[in-house]
This record gives structure tokens, sequence and C-alpha cells, in this order.
């Protein structure tokens, strides 16, 4: 589990597609502290295992479901990754939960600056817009972010400057994709009251009979 509140900006060393996936080598620095191999790491948003790791760098695999829903098949050395190791149990929880399991790609078709802040416009597909609503939280590339604004086919998020000092949102530009993970409680509602509940059998009657 993770926040969305990123630690560093790492950025892409190397990566290898294989028939199974692709394998990703990735600088960074502060997440490497207490690295234990098996250690989850969230890289723009998606859950990745470290399965090696060196004094500069950690590798991990992506497996083709991973590079399908996410854009980390896209990446390129040098390309810049959002990096936040798995949360603390005795950590602040600054952000959202965020389990690291992208739902999606958006496409950011408007930046506009608003005196300190910035808003992005990010259309996407259907499935992805049921669950956004606004003042709700949403990650973007990892980032805890509130929704500013929905409409039917985009929505809006406000980023204050020190996000964007801290994150690689601000090396974004109109047309890139971000991978977009949707807030789970909403995922986990919906489930629940679409799954029809069995009923316990006990009614009002049952408990007369029985004295109750």
């Amino acid at each position: 589990m993770f926040t969305g509140i990123i630690e560093e900006v790492g950025s892409l060393k190397k990566l290898q597609k294989e028939a199974a996936g692709a394998v990703f080598e990735i600088s960074c620095k502060r997440v490497l502290e207490g690295l234990q191999i098996g250690d989850s790491i969230a890289a723009n948003g998606v859950c990745l295992t470290a399965t090696a790791f060196t004094s500069h760098s950690f590798t991990a695999a992506a497996m083709h479901e991973t590079l399908r829903r996410s854009t980390l098949g896209n990446l390129h050395p040098g390309s810049p990754i959002n990096l936040e190791r798995a949360m603390a149990a005795n950590g602040r929880f600054g952000g959202h939960m965020v389990a690291g399991h992208i739902d999606g790609t958006g496409t950011i078709s408007n930046i506009e600056k608003d005196g300190n802040a910035v808003w992005y416009t990010l259309q996407a597909s259907p499935q992805i817009l049921r669950y956004i609503v606004e003042k709700g939280s949403v990650a973007l590339d990892g980032i805890s972010l509130t929704v500013a604004e929905v409409r039917a086919n985009y929505f809006k998020v406000s980023v204050i400057p020190h996000t964007l000092a801290q994150t690689a949102l601000a090396q974004k530009r109109t047309g890139d994709c971000v991978n977009i993970e949707n807030d789970i409680i909403g995922k986990y509602v919906e489930k629940l009251l679409g799954t029809p509940q069995k009923s316990s059998g006990i009614t009002k009657e049952f408990l007369s009979r029985y004295g109750f």
C-alpha cells in the first residue's frame, strides 16, 4: 500500500523487453535506503517488486498486463519516474490509499496556469471516469491529487507548486499520457452494492417464534 506522496524522482537507466514482459533498471537514491529484495516500490504509480539493487539503482520486472494498462513500456533511458516505497506501518498517511494497481491511462489535453497553481485537464475512458468524483482522490503517475472538476469525458486537477517541484508532473506536456489509479474505496463500494446479499433467514416471525 502506498500514499501517493512521492519520495523522489528517479530516472530509467535501462529497459529490456522480453517474451514474458519487461525488466526495468531505475536510477535513484532515497528509495534505496533500507531496501530489501522483494520490497515494493511504486514507479509512476505502478507497484513493482525489487529483484536486485546496487548503490545507485534497483531492478524490477513487469508483466504484459502491467505494460498494457500503464505507460511503463513507453519509457526510454533518461525518462523521469516518480518513486515511492510502500508505506511503513508507523508512517504518516499524507495522501490517500494507493494500491499501485493502475486502472488505465489518461491524456493531458490542457495545461493552464492559475496564480501559483497549475490546472491539468485529463481525458480518460468512461471506465475510469465513472469512479472520478469532484473533491475525491485520484493518483496520477503515483501522485495523490484532489479532483477539482469532472465532466462527461474529462476531469481536472489543480496542482500546487510544491507538488510540481517534487514530482515529474512538471515535465509533462499537452498530449502526454499518465497512469491513473482510481480511488479503491469507490470500487469496493460499487462491488458491495452491486452484489446481492444472501439472506440470513432471520426474520421478525422467526425471532417471535423462539421467544425474542
